[in-house]
């Protein structure tokens, strides 16, 4: 399963650049693409939806620093906008199933029983399927667009987050401080999110970043599949899917985005690893 090897993803990354260097680099990597989206109206030179049938697949120039695609579109702008789209991609599709899933980890691992049994069942049915078959399936069911991926996420992605958060609880609950908390008459609520959850919410806040990487190119993958984000939008996935017809005479069309994918998802798995190593949730 993907998702269940998710927390390897993230490289070593600190031992080329050290600690502090790999969180400093994940962050202007990141800082990097968040500017081009904040100021994506300043920055483009071009409309990226604009077409321009007298320079159709003009090679880089300083006229178009990119190039141009089959429709004359300015490959820079469309990327600058693309990388809009992307990190909203990555950022929401982790969100809910982040939320969902500590949520029912939590409750899960603290009350255990029959509720704990129901909960891993379910946890079973979903893991039954493989990710991504699963995913296209509800995709296919709701119809193309980002909110049906976002849906998809949320219904099938949780499970990583639940199982980390649960098994952390169910060794936690029985620690000095919890008990103490339970015998002073707080509430179970309070108990489980107030004072469990936050000690054991660090490896899934590591699996954020490393699952953002997988979340982004499931995204593109999806539309490149042209389930995900619509034409003319300006999206990676499907700038990639629009020059795989022009690889051989065109090759900026597609290396552009797919590079713009390669360096976000570097920069999550940077931010990753260093986090992981501020934490202490790996060696």
């Amino acid at each position: 399963m993907i998702r269940q090897s998710a927390l390897s993803f993230p490289l070593s990354w600190r031992r080329l650049f050290g600690g502090r260097g790999t969180l400093a680099a994940g962050m202007a990597v990141l800082g990097l693409f968040l500017v081009l989206a904040v100021f994506a109206p300043f920055i483009a030179p071009y409309d990226p939806i604009f077409q321009d049938a007298a320079a159709r697949l003009h090679a880089p120039s300083p006229a178009h620093p990119l190039g141009t695609d089959n429709f004359g579109r300015d490959i820079l702008s469309r990327v600058i906008w693309g990388a809009r789209i992307d990190l909203q991609i990555a950022v929401i599709g982790v969100v809910f199933p982040f939320i969902i899933g500590t949520t029912l980890g939590t409750i899960a691992g603290f009350f255990g029983g029959i509720v704990d049994v129901i909960f891993m069942r379910v946890v079973d049915v979903v893991l039954a399927f493989p990710f991504l078959v699963l995913m296209l399936s509800i995709i296919a069911i709701l119809g193309p667009g980002l909110g049906s991926f976002y849906i998809a996420m949320a219904l099938v992605g949780w499970v990583s987050y639940a199982r980390l958060v649960r098994a952390q609880i169910l060794v936690l609950k029985n620690s000095d401080y919890a008990v103490a908390a339970i015998s002073l008459g707080f509430s179970r609520s309070r108990v489980m999110f107030r004072h469990l959850l936050p000690n054991a919410a660090a490896g899934s806040l590591v699996f954020v970043m490393s699952d953002a990487v997988l979340v982004l190119l499931n995204g593109a993958a999806i539309s490149y599949l042209g389930l995900g984000v619509q034409p003319p939008l300006a999206e990676w996935g499907v700038m990639v899917a629009d020059g795989q017809s022009f690889i051989s005479t065109a090759w900026w069309i597609t290396l552009f985005p797919g590079l713009s994918i390669v360096l976000l998802a570097f920069g999550f798995s940077l931010l990753g690893d260093a986090l992981a190593d501020l934490m202490g949730v790996h060696e």
